[in-house]
């Protein structure tokens, strides 16, 4: 029996129709190099989603390799309570040094939905603390995703993953989010005022004084198909957070350690959240890890005598786990030697350059829309924005084809994007977006 095979008889794969591969069968990965996957019978594909975004520096990056191999022969994990370790102390200042200012206490978990859900329940309890708990409640964006356990699922606003679980959710407050390519107030989200703000202005006049907290992906909507909005709306939700004491947490999960083209997205509005989520491009998409992030006044409000009942009773037994943390350290030791988010700079102008050129005239492409690497193609039935039929899987389609050209897309219904390694090259570029214009060219 083959492996493929092999893999159908015993593995559930994530988000997936398993009917979906008697026709396309799981593709077993040997072995990964920089933007490259290669297959058990050596064909290629460039990654240029990063393996569901995490896959920051390329794959099987020597520097990360050797800090995880030195790591291994000393310490592959301890108990993170009451116990701890260099690389978690060395990680912790070195992201202390990248953070926006304020931030200063470090929570770790072991992926992203973990994450956020720590930062739900130390939002909740920290107001429970302070003297305020009929603050129980959360606000959260339209269209938003935020991972899939059950509070994540809870302040998501994404029905093609939560719906069915409705009963099982918490009662939260939905703001609509900002959607420029089909903004109803005639604006472009490079000049506007975020004029769509009122909704916002609205949801916390009504509910601030139920809410202990407002969730959001800063400038980068993801799972609702890459959807970029302004800076001027996150320092707006800044400023309305502190009038009302609503706290505000960032999850920059996906949008982290340079993939807005900024270190985090929250420096494009200068910023400092309450609470910072972050996991994904962490390790580099090595080793699974998440990080919570909050200030000294949430943390002073945990900080008493054990008897009374303070302590943040919140754990994961991988919580700081060693091999993680070497990971993480070798992350940031090569963004800074080799200047990464610099050039990452120089050639997502190139890319977004390049699709504009290759794309932008197709009747099927209504907007390409860019921020730092990540680039998102809206494929619409025309120039009026209406977009195809979903019972029609474009998307879908596209991947299918995509795969037998060598490029592994992972759209977003009728959203194509490119969020690839930070590390791809010019020349990295030019071949992923021939590959994709011919898989888009063979199903449109």
């Amino acid at each position: 029996m083959d492996l493929a095979k092999k893999d159908l008889k015993y593995i559930w794969h994530p988000c997936s129709q398993m009917k979906d591969y008697e026709a396309l069968p799981p593709i077993i990965i040997d072995r990964g190099k920089g933007i490259y996957l290669y297959d058990v019978d050596g064909k290629e594909y460039i990654d240029i989603v990063s393996s569901w975004w995490c896959n920051l520096l390329g794959h099987c990056n020597e520097k990360i390799n050797d800090s995880i191999k030195k790591q291994l022969d000393k310490l592959e994990h301890v108990i993170f309570a009451n116990f701890s370790h260099g690389p978690a102390i060395s990680l912790c200042e070195e992201l202390s040094d990248i953070i926006p200012k304020g931030l200063t206490k470090f929570n770790f978990s072991d992926n992203g939905s973990a994450s956020v859900e720590c930062a739900l329940k130390m939002a909740f309890q920290y107001m429970h603390q302070t003297g305020k708990p009929r603050k129980k409640r959360f606000m959260c964006l339209s269209e938003g995703y935020h991972g899939e356990t059950i509070g994540a699922l809870s302040v998501g606003s994404m029905d093609l993953y939560a719906s069915i679980y409705k009963p099982m959710l918490m009662d939260t407050i939905h703001i609509e989010a900002p959607d420029c390519y089909r903004c109803s107030y005639g604006k472009c989200r490079n000049t506007c005022g975020a004029e769509c703000f009122e909704h916002a202005e609205k949801a916390f006049e009504q509910y601030a004084e139920e809410t202990c907290a407002i969730i959001i992906e800063p400038l980068l909507q993801g799972s609702a198909g890459m959807r970029i909005y302004p800076p001027i709306y996150l320092k707006k939700l800044d400023t309305l957070c502190k009038q009302y004491d609503v706290l505000l947490i960032v999850d920059e999960i996906a949008t982290g350690f340079g993939r807005t083209g900024k270190m985090f997205a929250c420096d494009y509005a200068q910023i400092t959240p309450d609470i910072m989520c972050l996991s994904k491009g962490l390790t580099g998409g090595y080793l699974p890890m998440a990080i919570t992030i909050t200030t000294n006044k949430i943390y002073d409000a945990f900080y008493a005598d054990y008897n009374e009942g303070k302590a943040f009773m919140h754990s994961h037994t991988y919580s700081g786990n060693p091999l993680g943390c070497s990971a993480a350290l070798a992350v940031q030791k090569v963004l800074k030697e080799d200047n990464v988010l610099e050039k990452a700079a120089i050639r997502g102008k190139y890319l977004h350059q390049k699709l504009w050129e290759n794309l932008m005239d197709h009747p099927n492409v209504g907007e390409i829309r860019n921020i730092g690497l990540i680039n998102a193609i809206e494929l619409v039935t025309d120039k009026k924005k209406i977009g195809f039929d979903p019972r029609l899987r474009i998307g879908y389609q596209i991947y299918k084809s995509a795969l037998q050209e060598g490029l592994l897309l992972r759209p977003l219904g009728n959203v194509l994007y490119f969020n690839p390694p930070l590390i791809i090259n010019e020349d990295e570029i030019d071949k992923a977006v021939e590959r994709c214009m011919a898989a888009i060219r063979k199903i449109l």
